[in-house]
């Protein structure tokens, strides 16, 4: 005998899924027991889930975390590959107003002191005025300020920009290769910080120890930053650290051979990233994001101090 059943549906007393009550099962979530169809089994380290024990069980499942603290990437090349994508889209800028003679080039390219050009020509300009206010009184004179008349922005923008195709393929390939590598070891933020911050120091660098008059710019900083925290990252691990050495040997003297090539950004950036890296990587367990904030942001203070300096000295 039978008992009563409704126009659909399976008969009173028969277990129905929790999610679907018309739908007749006997598998049971192997969390909560809670009766489940086969259109809400999820798959289990032994039997079955439920939707509501998977979604709860990924609310407290602890995020994968990088070697050094924080989340690891998912994608470890999409931050290179957004850094290469800017680097290339100011180039590209460059190419399309003018290449040598943009005057796009020294509105970001790092200049410590202030230059006269001729309007409309980056090429030509004169170096005895060295104010506004004598440039004015050249008809064909167009001010362009550097650092240390307030144009601070030409810190960061220079590292973004290029002019000779050798130049942005050399560190656009460097970043391609080991750019990848370091956020897959210190996450997507630090790595991050570990570029800027390495091309800042790098262009502090070149603040305090370029003539006055010169006009640096370039990734490179940050490109030999990179090359620091590899080497902090392989000796921090116990790896064979004189391949890399020997690596960063011929760049260095790469760096002093080619004429026009800035050994003050590659040094700065070299310095930052490995002291960037060294904070990252050896800050105790127990504090470590806490240090690693904290010493990074020293970091920071500390180059926007020398900068104010050098802009003291140089005023």
């Amino acid at each position: 005998m039978t008992g009563p059943s409704g126009p659909s549906g399976p008969p009173a007393g028969v277990p129905t899924c929790y999610r679907h009550p018309d739908r007749e099962t006997y598998v049971r979530c192997q969390r909560c027991e809670k009766a489940i169809c086969p259109d809400c089994m999820r798959d289990a380290a032994v039997g079955f889930h439920c939707p509501d024990c998977v979604k709860e069980g990924a609310k407290t499942t602890r995020q994968a975390q990088a070697a050094y603290g924080g989340r690891r990437s998912a994608d470890p090349r999409v931050t290179t590959f957004v850094l290469i994508g800017l680097n290339g889209l100011v180039w590209a800028a460059i190419l399309a107003t003018g290449w040598t003679k943009s005057l796009l080039v020294d509105r970001l390219a790092l200049l410590p002191t202030g230059r006269c050009y001729e309007e409309g020509n980056a090429e030509v300009y004169y170096p005895s005025l060295d104010s506004d206010r004598l440039c004015e009184g050249v008809p064909d004179g167009s001010w362009f300020p550097g650092v240390s008349d307030g144009a601070y922005w030409q810190l960061v923008t220079s590292m973004f920009s290029h002019v000779q195709i050798w130049h942005i393929g050399f560190n656009m390939l460097v970043l391609f290769l080991l750019g990848p590598q370091l956020e897959a070891v210190l996450g997507r933020a630090r790595y991050l910080a570990l570029y800027l911050v390495s091309g800042l120091a790098g262009s502090v660098c070149v603040y305090w120890f370029s003539g006055e008059g010169s006009a640096t710019l370039g990734a490179s900083g940050a490109i030999f930053g990179l090359m620091g925290a590899l080497l902090i990252v392989v000796h921090k691990v116990g790896g064979n650290v004189q391949s890399i050495v020997m690596w960063l040997g011929i760049n260095a003297v790469l760096t002093f051979t080619f004429p026009n090539v800035s050994w003050q950004g590659h040094l700065g950036g070299f310095l930052g990233g490995a002291l960037v890296t060294a904070i990252v990587v050896y800050a105790p367990k127990d504090r470590r994001r806490q240090l690693q904030v904290a010493g990074i942001t020293l970091v920071v203070v500390a180059l926007s101090a020398a900068t104010l300096a050098r802009t003291a000295v140089l005023a």
